[in-house]
């Protein structure tokens, strides 16, 4: 998209929406030797929590924080503001944030469907970016993003934090070094007890939400407290299920050690598998929940390195496999080794374990990499394109096998199922609903 179209797209919103007649543009020009100036995409959830990480940064000014709820957004810009000794512009609308020069880079700490179109406005405005897992709400709003960053040459992390803990890093040396041996087969799970969110009746939005804005690309639907805070990642419409909002943490570690282990054995490491195959459904609870509450993923790869990749999910029960609630293992000829949200060991045959180590899984140290890329202009930990989109399509081709009840073959190229027009389909949206429309690149 060049710049008058990008243009259009914010100036034709602000006819429909008055709220765009906000503030353009700050008082205060960023400099490159100065603080980063940053500007918040959400304010609620995981976004609050971002909020308090940047504003925490010795190096990080938040200029302005969108929300589309001000119950939301005024308790955050309060906190933000005590913390870093200035209150942040504030505003329902986060375009206004793309639109000024003085920001430097965004955070966008939005429902799913709302991922790619700020990343690849930022993009487009010469903005670095930090965004939350997976990298859009499905596989071409992902292309879509990562087009937006080579074209622009934009810092791009995406949120999977425990790339940048000691934990995961130390894991992948230890594969690296051999000390897990040979190994062909890795798996991520998942097992908590959610909760039914039942099938409560339509209603009428908030006064304080600018409802319309949080749909943006989704289909117009009345309002249901069901598909709003907490609860929309369970619908086709806004989120990715629990694959995608877990899931894409337990399988980009699983991967990322499958890898390392390939190194040692100094193989060609792995990019996308050509078959995915979901078995699984929504059978433990009776609500208006669309993702599976139960399924197992298989990723097989092929030649030169055929290996296979799994992932299990059981949002109902709350036992554990190898004494972690969520986590992920590789199965070697040596050890395996088992990582989860409090570090990681390496079990030899018999039980000894032969290594390990503690941790957590703090996003502290996953946005001091983005904010120390945004001066090296070097790849961050979770760099969107040759890790975080990876790891996002993982997850949304495990949703359409699922959804689609089939196996599916995938073009590692295009990223398209071949010999499945329906799949392909779903690669994307029916439409992105006006004005919201993806932009081109």
């Amino acid at each position: 998209m060049n710049e008058n179209t990008r243009r259009h797209f914010i100036k034709s919103s602000a006819i429909a929406f008055p709220a765009l007649a906000l503030q353009k543009g700050f008082a205060k020009k960023g400099s490159p030797n100065g603080r980063i100036r940053a500007g918040m995409i959400g304010a609620g959830g995981r976004a609050a929590r971002l909020n308090r990480i940047f504003a925490a940064h010795p190096d990080v000014e938040i200029a302005a924080i969108a929300d589309v709820d001000l119950r939301r957004l005024r308790p955050v810009a309060e906190v933000v503001g005590k913390m870093q000794g200035k209150k942040p512009q504030t505003m329902q609308d986060f375009r206004p944030i793309i639109d000024d020069p003085t920001i430097d880079v965004i955070c966008v700490g939005t429902p799913d469907h709302w991922h790619a179109i700020p990343t690849i406005l930022g993009c487009q405005a010469g903005k670095d970016v930090y965004v939350e897992k997976p990298d859009g709400h499905n596989i071409v709003e992902g292309q879509r993003m990562v087009e937006a960053m080579r074209k622009h040459k934009r810092i791009v992390q995406m949120g999977s934090q425990h790339r940048s803990t000691s934990r995961l890093q130390t894991a992948m040396q230890f594969c690296r070094e051999g000390g897990v041996g040979r190994c062909l087969f890795a798996k991520g799970w998942e097992s908590a007890r959610q909760g039914g969110i039942g099938r409560p009746a339509n209603g009428k939005p908030p006064a304080e939400v600018n409802y319309d804005l949080w749909l943006g690309p989704a289909p117009k639907r009345p309002f249901n407290q069901n598909r709003f805070h907490g609860r929309w990642r369970w619908f086709y419409d806004y989120g990715t299920g629990d694959l995608g909002n877990d899931g894409v943490h337990r399988i980009d570690m699983a991967f990322a050690m499958l890898n390392a282990c390939l190194q040692w054995e100094k193989a060609t490491t792995l990019h996308h598998p050509r078959t995915i195959h979901a078995a699984g459904g929504k059978w433990y609870y009776d609500d208006d929940q669309e993702f599976p509450d139960t399924m197992q993923v298989t990723y097989r790869y092929d030649s030169p390195t055929p290996r296979i990749l799994t992932y299990d999910l059981k949002l109902w029960t709350p036992y554990r496999q190898m004494e972690e609630t969520e986590g992920a293992v590789v199965y070697g000829d040596k050890a395996q080794l088992v990582i989860g949200n409090s570090g990681w060991k390496a079990i030899e045959r018999g039980g000894k374990v032969i290594a390990q180590e503690g941790g957590n899984s703090d996003a502290t140290p996953h946005i001091a990499n983005f904010i120390d890329c945004v001066r090296s202009r070097k790849r961050p930990n979770c760099d969107l394109e040759t890790v975080g989109h990876r790891a996002s399509v993982l997850c949304h081709a495990g949703n359409l096998s699922a959804r689609l009840d089939r196996s599916l073959r995938l073009n590692p190229k295009t990223e398209t199922f071949e010999n499945d027009e329906e799949a392909n389909a779903l690669r994307g949206r029916p439409e992105w609903r006006a004005p919201y429309v993806l932009p081109k690149v």
